[in-house]
């Protein structure tokens, strides 16, 4: 037989194969789709996705896959395409290997700012001010600043007026406007545990606390 020949034989026994192996994967899937259904695509991890961190175009291409498993395999809520988890961040770990379903991904809460610090040695404490609208004057927020505490009783019935400081450069930790008519602001300031029992006993008293922003 020539070389040309074989070369020939060769070549017919390769397609032969390649139709009798197309032929066995035909009927091995039309098995499985009969059993097991249809061959859908679902999103796979192919790497764990922290939870809380969103998914960005880029952490799609190197951490999600699309795969084709049959329907009856096929969790409620998967994802038939990476780009539905664009822009959302996992509830809790997805390891890698497995389904990404809806339910999985949440928008990302904005970050909040940081609330200011109360400070070694001191507590908050909450009491009611007069006069806090003169704090929201100008740009940004005033908690976070330094601020005087002025305390004041009214005269009358032989006493007469009286204002002192009662506490100096005290940081405003929090500022709360009125909850309803004729209800009063609401300070919170980090101060130390004698500040605090003297501003508690002037509000008992009926005293009037008032707020001075430092330069």
């Amino acid at each position: 037989m020539s070389r040309r020949a074989r070369a020939l034989l060769f070549l017919l026994a390769a397609l032969v194969c390649a139709a009798l192996a197309a032929t066995v994967a035909g009927r091995y899937r039309s098995q499985v789709e009969a059993r097991y259904g249809p061959l859908r695509p679902v999103v796979v991890a192919v790497a764990e996705l922290p939870a809380g961190r969103p998914i960005d175009v880029h952490r799609v291409e190197a951490s999600l896959s699309i795969r084709r498993v049959p329907v009856s395999f096929v969790p409620p809520g998967a994802l038939i395409s990476p780009a539905d988890a664009v822009g959302r961040a996992p509830g809790t770990t997805i390891p890698a290997g497995s389904y990404v379903l809806g339910a999985q991904l949440e928008l990302p809460h904005p970050e909040r700012a940081p609330s200011p610090g109360v400070g070694q040695g001191l507590r908050p404490v909450e009491v009611p001010v007069a006069g806090a609208d003169a704090l929201t004057v100008g740009e940004g927020s005033p908690e976070g600043s330094r601020v005087d505490v002025v305390i004041s009783r009214q005269g009358g019935l032989g006493r007469s007026a009286r204002a002192y400081i009662g506490a100096t450069g005290v940081k405003l930790l929090a500022l709360r406007g009125p909850s309803g008519p004729g209800e009063a602001w609401s300070a919170t300031l980090a101060v130390t545990q004698q500040q605090a029992l003297a501003l508690i006993g002037a509000q008992s008293a009926g005293r009037e606390i008032r707020l001075l922003p430092r330069n």
